[in-house]
């Protein structure tokens, strides 16, 4: 019986570490590029962005195309960032538990 409620405990204090590990990088900002550093777009973990700078060179007319791709590349570049943080961190914080493999936090 002892072994369940050390269970219980361990999965709680996971639990905690998570949420604040969570908090945390809703907190943090990257930054995606594209058209390498021509557009640059900042999001925050909550995966919504904050700035968008272009590149004065960017903006003629004819390039308007260009400029579209490059700031949706932007965008994807920054949300896989935090994507990547967010499962490296939750990589780090589940190192200490013996999950069978496969198995995978969130639960």
């Amino acid at each position: 019986m002892n072994n369940i409620s050390q269970i219980m405990k361990q999965a709680k204090e996971m639990q905690e570490r998570m949420n604040d590990l969570q908090k945390k990088i809703e907190q943090e900002t990257v930054e995606g590029t594209a058209g390498g550093g021509l557009v640059k777009v900042t999001i925050n973990g909550k995966h919504n962005a904050k700035k968008v700078f272009i590149d004065q060179s960017l903006l003629i007319k004819e390039e308007s195309d260009v400029l579209e791709d490059l700031i949706v590349a932007a965008i994807n570049d920054a949300t896989k960032k935090i994507s990547e943080k967010m499962s490296n961190e939750l990589g780090n914080l589940s190192g200490g538990l013996n999950l069978p493999p496969g198995m995978k936090l969130p639960f």
